[in-house]
Order: C-alpha cells, then structure tokens, then sequence
C-alpha cells in the first residue's frame, strides 16, 4: 500500500523515448492485422480488437491536446458521479470506445497513425511543475485509493497502458509480438521494481525470454514468461504455463 503520491521512477526523456517507441510497436502490430482480427475478442470484458485500439485511440487523443484532456476527463468524472463509480477510469475507456466506434478500420487506423506525433508531443510538454502536482482523483490498487502524480500518469502509465493492450490484441489473435532487452525490457524492470515496492517483501523473479532478467532481494523463487508476469500483476490471465496469481504475485501494479 502507498501512502505518498506515486511518481515517475525515470527521468521525463528517457520515459517519452520509451512512449515514442511503444507508440511505434503499436502501429506495426495493427498493420499486421487482417479482417477476421479486428473482431476477435480480448480477456476485457465486452472488448474485441477493435474495441480495443479505439481506447486506444481515445487515449492518444486525450493526450494530444488541452482541449481533448479536458473534455475527456469532465466527461468522464460527471459519468462516474452518475453511476456513483469511486474512480473514474472505467468510464473514460467506455468513453473512448464509444467515441471511435462509428470509424471505419481504415479510418482508426489513420486516427492512431495521425495522433502517434502529438500524443507523445503532448506528454513531453508537460513541464516539471506540472508533472509534480498530485491528480485530483485517487486510483484504485489492489483494493486501496492512492494518489498519483501527473508525472507518473504521463510517464508510466500512459506508455504501459498501450504496452499491456498491445499484448491483449496478440493474446487475442496469436499474433506473435516483437520483444526486445531494449524497449520491452525497459517497461518489464519498472513492472518489477514498482511490483517489488508495493509488496516490499523478499523475493526473487527470474523473468524469460528477451524482456527478462533477474531481480531479486533473497525470497523464494518464482519463474515465468517476462511478458506473463506483466500479464498476471495487470489482472489478466497469463498466455503460457505460469503459476496462479497467489502470494506476492497477487499484488497487482496499475496499467
């Protein structure tokens, strides 16, 4: 549990680097995509790929711009009042899918294309006054509200969100995704570091495959798929053999 607002673990830089090229990998896995994947479903309840790159696109969007940040998110808190929702972020996805749902693929491809450049313009304009402020709402985390800053949002969670979906829309059409030390690598070690501190007991993770490595303060062993790890803290079901989301792999890390 935290009990101080989260930040960024990584300098502003280094973190819209890493959201450029994640927006990159993004775009060569839709363009792989033929007709009979856009329609297949994803572990998120009501979403096939095309629900999906349409939050996606949302939220490229929402960050591309003032006006669509603040749009967006008033949008969103009035319908989490409504609904009486504790957090709002449910309602700002179903937002976005609505608000893409009438675009042809041709036309949501071209909107994600389009927003690639602005969406990481967006967040690497955000100057350093602004990424310390603390956001108004609280996030909920393996059951408890915490605070968040704007850095952390912008720099973190804004790239690890595309980063998991990309990895829903794999899972959902077999797919097989372009990992790297470099890139992937970098998402999985924040994964882990912030996983490590939000337990902060003894453990030891020997991730495989390209994004993997080790990491590990003396706890007992645990083994698997670096990009299944990401999975199970997210919430969702691991792709290969894996084991069961208990112990310290209970605790989940925010997407």
């Amino acid at each position: 549990m935290t009990t101080t607002p989260m930040v960024s673990p990584i300098d502003h830089d280094t973190a819209m680097a890493i959201a450029a090229a994640e927006y990159d990998r993004g775009a060569a896995l839709l363009d792989r995509l033929d007709a009979a994947h856009w329609s297949a479903p994803t572990v998120n309840d009501g979403w096939d790929v095309r629900a999906t790159v349409g939050h996606m696109v949302g939220m490229m969007a929402m960050m591309s711009s003032a006006g669509q940040l603040v749009r967006q998110q008033i949008t969103a808190q009035w319908a989490a009042r409504r609904s009486g929702a504790p957090v709002s972020i449910d309602e700002l996805t179903a937002f976005q899918v609505r608000s893409n749902a009438g675009l042809t693929v041709e036309q949501l491809l071209g909107r994600y294309r389009a927003l690639t450049g602005p969406a990481v313009r967006g967040r690497r304009r955000l100057p350093a006054f602004v990424r310390r402020r603390t956001l108004p709402e609280r996030q909920l985390v393996n059951g408890q509200l915490e605070r968040w800053t704007v850095g952390y949002l912008a720099d973190v969670i804004l790239t690890r969100d595309p980063f998991m979906h990309r990895l829903d829309i794999h899972a959902a059409t077999g797919l097989e995704p372009v990992v790297t030390a470099e890139h992937e690598g970098s998402i999985v070690d924040l994964v882990v570091r912030e996983w490590a501190g939000r337990h902060g007991e003894p453990y030891t993770v020997e991730l495989t495959g390209p994004a993997g490595g080790l990491w590990s303060t003396g706890g007992p062993p645990v083994k698997l798929d670096a990009l299944d790890f990401c999975r199970i803290v997210s919430g969702r079901p691991a792709v290969s053999t894996a084991p069961e989301p208990a112990g310290l792999l209970a605790v989940g890390v925010p997407f």
